[in-house]
């Protein structure tokens, strides 16, 4: 089962909007050379408000992904595209349904 998670927030900056949906849909490419990252969804949950939500079956996995080519973009971003900085929270899971 699946028992690590990141939920990250990220609020755009006013007009950033677009930027940072385009953003989010071009990572997934990046995440797909990442083998322990085992789903990885980019949400937007109101006009300025986005997330980030991924799962890892380990603490390795996840902190590579941390250490990886879509948070350094992130990171690099951060300050053109978000009102304050990227919000990481290191979740676990407790429950899943995943494809079989």
């Amino acid at each position: 089962m699946t028992k690590f998670a990141l939920y990250v927030s990220l609020h755009a900056k006013p007009g950033k909007e677009k930027e940072v949906a385009d953003f989010l849909r071009s990572a997934a490419a990046l995440v797909k050379d990442e083998p322990g990252t085992i789903t990885w969804f980019a949400i937007q949950e109101g006009p300025s408000s986005f997330s980030i939500f991924d799962t890892f079956d380990d603490e390795v996995a996840r902190q590579a992904h941390l250490n990886g080519k879509v948070a350094a973009a992130l990171m690099e971003k951060a300050g053109d595209l978000f009102e304050k900085p990227p919000q990481i929270h290191q979740i676990g899971i407790l429950a899943d349904k995943l494809p079989a």
